[in-house]
């Protein structure tokens, strides 16, 4: 079988940086194929091409085919793929998308297995929550109290402001509409902004799964970041639209979440954001491969190190 053609695998340097990337798009009930450096989708309208290297996730719903070429160059320009469930209310798994480098992730690591690092970036995160409030002296218990009541207080407001009943977060996986449409809503625009913080993190090199507020779960970190946003995005658009009552609540939900993550270069703020708690202020990143020393400094890779002292 002769090889087929097709776009070259890009330099790295080549490649769009994740925060000059559209935000996410989502397919259902498509077959994904690949046309050159473009992403072909079809469907029983026709077809249309997504150039890949302005794609940030592709989240996948039910009904969608992809290809094996599809498939390489998506691993080629970095694109996050997440298959969900209808409507997006259920994370099934995700694709890794390209890494170039694992500075962040060994921070992030460090982060994690260290009790005090661990319980200083959840004291970053909760008071990025808390504008203007001083929450250093405040135990983690204390602070997770804070945020049940100021969420509380959110709920609240949005159904006064809205006027939409609200009686609590309560859903079935199993049954997106068994919930009220806010609670609808809610899930399906959560879904996008999970979907997105997950492509972010792993664009940038770190692990979805290291979480420092949630853990035990492989989307633990993008569940810590994406709870950064709730407030200021989902929340009060799932109010919103469900006191309109659209005939297609989720379809509604994610192209208005769309709009919302563009409108506030969410992108750009989650880069700056994770930076910011892993506390990473490198403005380059090597990605030379190297020996660990068992020091500081890495050994050269690429050379022999037998008795002879010889390069191969």
């Amino acid at each position: 079988m002769t090889e087929q053609s097709g776009m070259e695998k890009p330099e790295l340097q080549e490649l769009p940086v994740i925060s000059d990337r559209m935000t996410f798009i989502y397919l259902e009930h498509c077959r994904i194929s690949r046309e050159d450096g473009a992403v072909s989708v079809k469907d029983i309208e026709g077809t249309v091409y997504i150039p890949a290297a302005a794609i940030t996730v592709l989240l996948l719903g039910p009904g969608t085919e992809i290809t094996h070429r599809a498939m390489e160059l998506i691993g080629d320009t970095g694109i996050s793929v997440v298959w969900i469930g209808e409507h997006g209310v259920r994370y099934y798994a995700h694709g890794r998308s390209l890494n170039s480098h694992t500075s962040l992730l060994e921070k992030q690591a460090g982060l994690v297995s260290n009790n005090r690092l661990h319980l200083e970036v959840v004291r970053k995160m909760y008071s990025m929550r808390f504008e203007g409030e001083n929450v250093a002296g405040l135990t983690l218990q204390q602070l997770r109290g804070r945020e049940g009541a100021r969420m509380r207080k959110i709920y609240r407001e949005q159904s006064r402001l809205n006027k939409v009943e609200w009686h609590g977060r309560e859903y079935d996986v199993e049954d997106f509409y068994d919930g009220t449409p806010v609670n609808q809503a809610l899930s399906a625009g959560n879904v996008c902004l999970y979907g997105l913080a997950a492509a972010v993190i792993t664009a940038l090199g770190c692990s979805a799964g290291l979480g420092f507020v949630h853990v035990g779960h492989e989307l633990s970190f993008a569940y810590d970041i994406a709870d950064l946003y709730k407030a200021e995005i989902t929340i009060p658009l799932a109010f919103e639209i469900a006191a309109e009552n659209p005939p297609d609540l989720p379809n509604v939900v994610r192209r208005r979440v769309r709009d919302r993550f563009a409108k506030t270069r969410i992108l750009e703020r989650m880069v700056r954001d994770i930076k910011y708690l892993l506390d990473d202020t490198d403005t380059e990143q090597n990605v030379d491969i190297a020996l660990w020393n068992g020091q500081k400094e890495y050994a050269e890779y690429g050379r022999s190190y037998g008795s002879g002292g010889e390069d191969d």
